[in-house]
């Protein structure tokens, strides 16, 4: 799309929210041609760059330390006097977020995009009012706000932290309470328990990681109770309260109370739409408060689209980019775009890692009747030197007829990584004899892969 000096609008497109999908669709919609703005109340980049996978994981490196020094001495390392500083650690990572900030924000301005650092809403369809007071309008307006917490709604609420918090606590607490089952939970469980803080998460079902492989979340809970975490499933808080000493006593059915120093609520998320306008320029909403789109991310109104988790299509960083790299290339490249949204591979970043891709042996047996499922259960070499009981599980479930492969599942240490690459051989339909024509490396975890018998 070409520059467009005879428009009644101040702008081809303007873009609310500069997350992972809002700051992908500007870039590529002003490399197009297009004269695009961008509004973000907060810090630019978002959930992921700025309070979320980002410096979680840099969290997550921090943690592995504890169990790599403890290891190390069976590898003929004298480790003493080893001690860990979280304030160093936090501020470490807080500071390579502002990094990151100032890299997103360059891109953005280096494509000519104009940024207005506030707060917009719709007036109309075509207008939008800025919280400083002006009033802008576009073409095109594409919603890209992203999801916050979910905080449950029970006496004392306002006592706990979300993730938000997490990354910018004080002191590391004593004893933390985590609420929820989800990757979020599972992820600040582990890191918190690796930095010497005792965990306990509580769970309304009995449940973890609900949509993946059975399998793995069994070994999960099980390595996980192994290092320390304890559990209380059926559990729904009653209240919170804050003693005299200053800590929090927490009630919850079906359990007793328990004291600790820190509530972190892990209890899903929630698409950002409110205070937006979207009723003045009659942009659907959802069940659950989510954005109705189409398969071109287009809501009821012509010329708005959404992306991004305030969609709750799937709520993962790389499908929003996805998602607003196919907006702007449809909208502002006349190249019609739709993201696929099958066998998109996925982590969890718990100690130890899960990832996996396609169907869980449970969905394949209800879609497809003839499965074949093939394991490996192992003991990793650097846990059998380390003297570490905990043993890594790859599962691959095929279809019955011809082996292809439709699903791949596996925990243990750097299942993420191994799987990026299996994710593309399952993506591209191959099956249990293309991975067993290929030769083994020697030795190493992902050999397991093609050697399942």
């Amino acid at each position: 799309m070409t520059d467009t000096p005879d428009s009644p609008y101040d702008f081809d497109l303007f873009v609310i929210g500069a997350g992972s999908g809002g700051v992908r669709a500007s870039r590529v919609a002003a490399a197009h041609g297009a004269r695009v703005a961008i509004a973000e109340e907060h810090r630019i980049g978002g959930t992921c760059v700025i309070r979320g996978c980002v410096p979680k994981k840099m969290l997550v490196y921090g943690a592995h330390f504890a169990e790599d020094l403890e290891d190390a001495q069976q590898f003929g390392w004298t480790v003493e006097n080893a001690s860990f500083d979280w304030k160093k650690l936090r501020d470490t990572v807080l500071g390579d977020v502002d990094r990151l900030n100032g890299l997103y924000t360059n891109t953005l301005e280096n494509h000519d995009v104009t940024i207005f650092h506030e707060r917009a809403e719709f007036v109309d369809e075509h207008t939008l009012k800025l919280s400083g007071g002006k009033t802008v309008t576009a073409d095109t307006i594409l919603i890209a706000t992203g999801a916050r917490p979910r905080v449950p709604e029970c006496p004392g609420h306002e006592f706990g932290i979300t993730s938000n918090e997490a990354f910018h606590l004080d002191e590391l607490p004593k004893r933390i309470l985590i609420a929820g089952g989800g990757y979020i939970a599972n992820e600040f469980a582990g890191i918190f328990n690796e930095f010497g803080t005792h965990v306990t998460i509580i769970n309304r079902s009995d449940k973890l990681l609900r949509g993946y492989d059975e399998s793995l979340r069994d070994r999960l809970l099980q390595i996980s109770m192994m290092k320390g975490i304890d559990f209380r499933f059926n559990a729904e808080f009653r209240g919170i309260e804050k003693t005299e000493e200053g800590c929090l006593r927490v009630s919850m059915t079906n359990h007793e109370d328990i004291e600790v120093d820190c509530v972190l609520f892990a209890t899903g998320r929630l698409p950002n739409v409110e205070g937006l306008g979207l009723e003045n320029a009659g942009v659907e909403l959802g069940d659950r408060g989510e954005i109705v789109v189409d398969r071109f991310s287009k809501t009821n109104v012509e010329n708005i689209y959404a992306v991004g988790d305030v969609t709750d299509r799937v709520q993962l960083t790389p499908v929003a980019i996805r998602e607003g790299q196919a907006f702007a290339d449809t909208v502002f490249g006349n190249k019609p775009t739709s993201v696929s949204y099958d066998c998109i591979p996925s982590a969890v970043f718990s100690h130890p890692p899960i990832a996996g891709v396609g169907m869980t042996e449970g969905e394949a047996r209800n879609k497809l009747g003839d499965v074949k499922v093939y394991l490996s259960d192992f003991r990793p070499m650097k846990n059998v030197l380390a003297g570490r009981n905990e043993r890594g599980l790859y599962k691959m479930i095929c279809e019955g007829n011809n082996e292809k492969i439709v699903g791949i599942h596996m925990i243990g240490p750097d299942s993420p990584e191994i799987m990026q690459a299996a994710a593309v051989a399952v993506k591209a339909g191959l099956t249990k004899a293309d991975f067993d024509a290929t030769v083994a490396i020697h030795p190493s975890m992902a050999e397991e892969l093609v050697l399942m018998k």
